[in-house]
């Protein structure tokens, strides 16, 4: 079978993916280790049976809606590529949302303490480690399997400006004063349909769903945030759908101030982001 041939049959098979012939594609090149530019400049060239293969035992659990981030080992986010497993989720870009919204909240050169809560593979501690080579960043996560994909990510980009920490959330920023809290926490309430489908049950569960209808994390992270903030100090969550609302008002319940909220690229809201202005340390509730 040539590379043509096995990508139009692979297409067919796709019917579960908004991008049958690219997922193919992706896959393809994987398989042959070379470039897709390649597949286009051989169509006409024999696969070996081995390649041909491995190639559709891939095409075979993506037409289960295993995310192709999986199959492939990688995933693209920010500037950069990502190793990624089912230890950590698919990073998506409406996350960059979150760093760029970061990047321009504080100075580039400067000697921010920032801390990623939930870090995954890493994807937001190092987009900001990267961009921002003099702050400091410290990357939590209570997986210890998604910190070492989160680590070894850091070792390819070559940042050492970023830390790694196991904890639930604001446990694990030990003490000190941050400049910066961010985080993509879980927000999918528990029995909620979208768990089922697509990719999503291939992904991480302990990183998509929270008791609380979702807010779970939200309010423990407000809450804990206050004690380590400093005064002028910002919070930015990624949220989900319908979450904008009432996540304002949960921080500002707490006693944030400046808090605003976000729209994506498909105008989606995505982003809540809040200020703490107060002196001194609160005791959580």
């Amino acid at each position: 079978m040539t590379i043509k041939q096995a990508l139009d049959a692979a297409a067919v098979e796709l019917k579960c993916s908004d991008s049958p012939r690219l997922d193919a594609e992706i896959m393809l090149a994987h398989v042959l280790k070379v470039e897709r530019s390649y597949l286009f400049t051989h169509p006409e060239l024999e696969l070996s049976d081995d390649s041909l293969q491995c190639f559709q035992r891939y095409v075979a659990r993506r037409a289960q809606s295993e995310p192709i981030a999986y199959l492939v080992g990688n995933k693209s986010f920010w500037d950069f590529e990502l190793a990624v497993n089912s230890h950590v989720l698919v990073p998506r870009p409406e996350t960059e949302l979150l760093v760029e919204t970061a990047l321009e909240l504080g100075a580039a050169d400067e000697a921010l303490r920032v801390a990623d809560l939930g870090t995954g593979s890493g994807a937001i501690a190092l987009a900001l480690a990267k961009e921002c080579p003099a702050w400091r960043l410290l990357a939590a996560d209570i997986s210890l399997e998604a910190l070492e994909v989160a680590r070894q990510n850091a070792e390819a980009l070559n940042l050492i400006n970023v830390e790694f920490v196991q904890g639930s959330w604001c446990e694990a920023l030990g003490t000190g004063w941050d400049d910066m809290i961010v985080s993509n926490p879980p927000y999918i309430a528990p029995g909620d349909p979208h768990l089922i489908e697509g990719g999503l049950p291939f992904e991480p569960k302990l990183a998509l769903q929270a008791a609380d209808a979702g807010f779970a994390a939200f309010k423990s992270i407000a809450d804990e945030a206050r004690q380590h903030l400093r005064p002028g100090g910002w919070l930015l969550l990624e949220h989900g759908f319908e979450q904008q609302v009432q996540l304002k008002a949960l921080l500002l319940e707490l006693g944030y101030a400046a808090v605003s909220g976000h729209g994506d690229l498909a105008s989606c809201d995505r982003l809540v982001v809040a200020q703490w202005n107060q002196a001194q340390t609160v005791a959580s509730d």
